[in-house]
């Protein structure tokens, strides 16, 4: 095997794919990228056993062959190397050349036969979707993580629906860690040839790896095929293998009842938030919200450092409420609504508080108490 690529285009992939063979698995060879060259151009390959990942690229073949070789160390050199143009050659006992003249690296390779073979997933109906919309349904819905020994497979992955109706025709990302909620929808025009179907589970992780390679214009193709979700653009494909478990009915917690529509500003209430978490440890992650007339006082107590205590004008009149809620949850949910307002719509201290922009409804966020 022996091809020329450009420097460019190689190391802005294997940059993407550092998760994914950075990640453990039952087999060291994950750790590594599979490189086959052939006809017009190089494909490489990186799976975690649980998303895999297939690219093709244009480059100037010599001779065809396969190599499985460290993803990490291919990408250090190759980002540190000084020419545009990289000779990339297989010599003997799989040991790769890369470069020529002056520089010269020397790296062993592994067996290719031993890389694990990623699923080939062939009629999928496929429905075309905007990169950048894809990306930001991702965000918001992963903003919501799962703890590293998380084995629920309903924490650990996003409910992802096609629903299509004679009024609605959606894609829906839902995500939980049992003490909030995200809902992130796109419309589609009635148009749209989207396929209904159940929900299928698909990991957070996976997720986050497909988000790594969308751009900011044009669309991307998902499809949903026996246990795989599959993102495919011009020349990348990622599929990944979705989980087994059940999603939670969340229905009813998205419902909003007999409440009270309090609207804020998104940055005077984030930084307010910011102040009332500089005290939070582990042991001590809540605040207490009292929502009285016209003002909303937060205290935030830490027996360990001290107490805080900040107020904030509001438009807000009826019985008092008080509510204890973690504010780094408020946090990430104003990290990721683009509107300046928001909406806030809290019943009492006993009920979720269900968090919105003002004018985008494609997001909502529902935040549950805790304990006093």
């Amino acid at each position: 095997m022996k091809f020329t690529i450009n420097k460019s285009q190689i190391v802005s992939v294997l940059a993407k794919i550092q998760g994914l063979a950075g990640r453990r698995s039952n087999l060291a060879i994950t750790e590594n990228i599979l490189i086959r060259s052939g006809n017009e151009g190089v494909h490489l390959t990186a799976t975690d056993l649980e998303t895999g990942f297939e690219g093709f690229y244009g480059a100037v073949v010599d001779t065809e062959g396969a190599i499985a070789v460290s993803a990490k160390k291919l990408y250090e050199i190759l980002r540190e190397f000084p020419s545009d143009d990289i000779v990339i050659n297989e010599i003997e006992n799989r040991w790769i050349e890369i470069g020529s003249g002056k520089i010269q690296y020397h790296i062993v390779g592994m067996n290719p036969d031993d890389f694990p073979e990623t699923p080939h997933i062939t009629e999928v109906n496929f429905f075309p979707i905007d990169a950048s919309v894809l990306e930001k349904m991702i965000e918001r819905a992963t903003i919501i993580s799962a703890a590293g020994d998380e084995k629920r497979a309903h924490i650990n992955g996003v409910f992802v629906e096609r629903i299509k109706t004679e009024d609605i025709c959606c894609f829906r990302f839902v995500s939980t860690d049992g003490s909030r909620l995200n809902s992130v929808d796109h419309q589609f025009d009635m148009s749209q040839t989207i396929d209904a179907g159940e929900g299928v589970l698909v990991p957070k992780k996976g997720l986050n790896e497909v988000a790594k390679f969308l751009d900011i214009e044009g669309d991307v193709q998902v499809g949903i095929k026996d246990s795989n979700f599959v993102v495919q653009k011009e020349a990348e494909t990622i599929i990944i293998r979705m989980l087994e478990g059940e999603f939670p009915k969340y229905d009813d917690i998205l419902k909003k009842g007999t409440v009270h529509l309090i609207e804020l500003d998104k940055v005077k209430f984030s930084k307010m938030l910011k102040r009332m978490s500089i005290l939070a440890t582990d042991n001590y992650k809540g605040a207490v919200f009292n929502f009285d007339e016209n003002k909303l006082v937060v205290t935030a107590t830490n027996p360990d450092y001290g107490e805080s205590k900040e107020e904030m004008e509001i438009e807000f009149s009826g019985d008092v409420i008080e509510a204890a809620f973690n504010p780094k949850f408020f946090l990430d949910t104003l990290s990721v609504i683009e509107d300046d307002n928001i909406i806030l719509n809290i019943v009492d201290g006993n009920h979720p508080c269900i968090i919105e922009g003002d004018g985008d409804k494609t997001f909502t966020s529902v935040i549950m108490p805790m304990r006093i």
